[in-house]
């Protein structure tokens, strides 16, 4: 009987740390003008799914179940998320993999990037709108530029 009881309360205690820790990131992912992943819509902290080391948002269960079924579809939008909510920060750039010029930053689809020069800005900037996310967030530009961000440490 009290292995039973100690086997509850194991699992009640992960389930709890996990809820704690899931709590913890929500609370520090600001989510002012974030889109969904999947559609043009406000995300909501509490439709969220893990994904490379953090968290995406979403604006319901629809696209949570979407992006869950594919997310490869929606790599692009969901990297633009953890870069514009702070989970991942820009280390080069995302075109060349040089190094950053601060004279190049603009926003690209509610992500502030920069590039490693002008070319590589104008790049961005001479292409429509609606593709300019693909050419900074795309897995690839993504792997070039972007690493998770450092997890701050008491001490």
């Amino acid at each position: 009987m009290a292995k039973r009881w100690i086997s509850a309360l194991a699992v009640l205690l992960v389930a709890a740390t996990t809820v704690v820790a899931a709590d913890a990131v929500e609370k520090t992912v600001d989510l002012k003008d974030v889109k969904c992943v999947v559609a043009p819509r406000d995300a909501q902290a509490s439709k969220s799914a893990e994904y490379k080391d953090g968290k995406v948002f979403f604006c319901c269960n629809g696209c949570e179940g979407k992006f869950a079924k594919t997310p490869e579809k929606f790599a692009t939008q969901a990297n633009r998320q953890l870069v514009q909510t702070k989970q991942y920060e820009q280390t080069a750039c995302p075109l060349s993999g040089g190094k950053l010029n601060p004279e190049t930053l603009i926003t690209v689809d509610g992500a502030k990037v920069a590039f490693c020069c002008n070319n590589c800005k104008g790049k961005v900037e001479g292409t429509e709108e609606k593709k300019q996310a693909e050419l900074v967030f795309s897995d690839k530009a993504f792997s070039k530029g972007f690493k998770k961000k450092a997890e701050k440490t008491d001490g």
